[in-house]
């Protein structure tokens, strides 16, 4: 149980670690792109913030599948 509670933690710091990166690094960019959500469009924001919120998403779900699909390791 602590395992799977330090793997879920970690996932979560470093995924928010990059995302105040990511953050900081975007500020100057110029070409902004918007994405379409059915009928509705996001603010416009530079494509690779786009692609570096879809990394981040990616390093967060993959620790907490990780952390869920751990094996017990009861003695």
């Amino acid at each position: 149980m602590l395992l799977r509670l330090r793997l879920v933690l970690l996932s979560l710091g470093s995924g928010v670690l990059f995302l105040m990166l990511l953050c900081l690094g975007a500020q100057n960019l110029n070409d902004r792109h918007q994405v379409r959500l059915g009928s509705m469009r996001s603010a416009a924001l530079p494509s690779g913030f786009l692609i570096g919120v879809s990394l981040v998403i990616g390093v967060i779900s993959g620790g907490s599948t990780a952390a869920v699909l751990l094996p017990d390791q009861r003695d």
